[in-house]
């Protein structure tokens, strides 16, 4: 599904089924895949197919890359079928696991949450805070949607900010504040017959709706292909027509960062960068039926690889390492 698809316009069942179909083709990648299956197959209603493809992931015999998230989505999506008490079963293991990983901490609270198990959740969520957040002053950006759950259960409850919440805060970036999206006396406003309230409201779940279609976004970004030097070099010596693509390797690094850069300044978000390897292009022109000098496959291999979960994001966090591979921090390569 492509980033700017509506999801109103998903046959969820459809596109399910072609991801199964793309599992079995790049088995490498059967993980990523087969989760994107299971969500949709949850969106179309059918939940026990989903948990089928959970179960197929967990008894996979090669083992797995976080068995903690797909036990957690396996729970959340038992639990809204009927499947109660082996869903809390699941929870309780992943709790005493206590993974490495915020997704699965997040996970596991909405399921509470979403049955009114609200002490639980928080609970749950200040499990997972003191084993990844701890006394760091700036967490990493994948744990901020642990706090920010965590922030909104302690609303929903009544207790008092603490140095989490109070971190929630410095790390919430949109226009209104947490403690307006949280605020649990929003609901009563939406019964008002005074426009400016509840043109306040609207403006308060805008918000709140940008920030979770930029979290459900994420897996899915806008993609630049990467070429290293050596699979450059491989690529334009194999087929000469994408020598007009790739002039040097330095002008190819250039153009990734003007494109991202440019895509940025243009309003995209999401971005990332894929790497591409000549054996693997070559198994997609094939797949595709084409030839691997074809310039306008490149793109195209650039999203397949997107949506087998290969892209990391652009820009990298401060002081991480630059993109290119170069060793260096990427505010001194190519974040200049």
């Amino acid at each position: 599904m492509r980033p700017d698809t509506p999801a109103e316009n998903v046959d969820h069942a459809a596109e399910a089924a072609r991801l199964e179909r793309t599992a079995g083709l790049y088995p490498e990648d059967a993980e990523a895949l087969l989760l994107r299956a299971a969500a949709h197959r949850e969106l179309s209603g059918d939940r026990p197919a989903a948990s089928a493809l959970y179960d197929r992931l967990l008894s996979s015999p090669d083992g797995l890359e976080n068995p903690h998230l797909v036990r957690a989505l396996k729970a959340s999506n038992l639990w809204e079928y009927g499947h109660e008490a082996e869903a809390r079963a699941i929870i309780e293991g992943l709790r005493a696991s206590a993974p490495r990983d915020p997704a699965p901490w997040i996970i596991i609270a909405e399921a509470l949450e979403a049955h009114d198990e609200l002490e639980a959740a928080q609970d749950t969520l200040t499990e997972g805070a003191r084993l990844l957040v701890a006394d760091a002053p700036q967490p990493p950006r994948p744990v901020h949607p642990l706090l920010f759950g965590r922030h909104r259960v302690r609303r929903m409850l009544g207790l008092p900010h603490d140095d989490w919440d109070t971190l929630a805060d410095s790390l919430h970036s949109a226009p209104v504040s947490l403690d307006e999206l949280h605020d649990p006396k929003r609901v009563w406003s939406l019964g008002s017959d005074n426009p400016a309230e509840l043109q306040a409201e609207i403006s308060r779940l805008r918000a709140e709706l940008g920030t979770y279609r930029e979290a459900l976004s994420r897996p899915f970004p806008v993609a630049v292909l990467h070429w290293p030097a050596p699979e450059l070099t491989e690529l334009v010596a194999a087929y000469p027509e994408l020598a007009a693509e790739y002039p040097s390797h330095g002008a190819h690094l250039r153009s990734i960062e003007e494109s991202l850069r440019e895509l940025s300044g243009s309003g995209t978000e999401n971005l990332g960068i894929v790497t591409g390897t000549v054996p693997s292009y070559e198994a997609f022109a094939a797949s595709e039926g084409a030839s691997p000098s074809d310039a306008t496959l490149l793109p195209q291999y650039a999203t397949t690889l997107a949506a087998r979960g290969r892209a990391v994001a652009w820009p990298p966090e401060a002081g991480a390492g630059c993109w290119c591979g170069s060793g260096e921090a990427y505010g001194g390569c190519h974040g200049e």
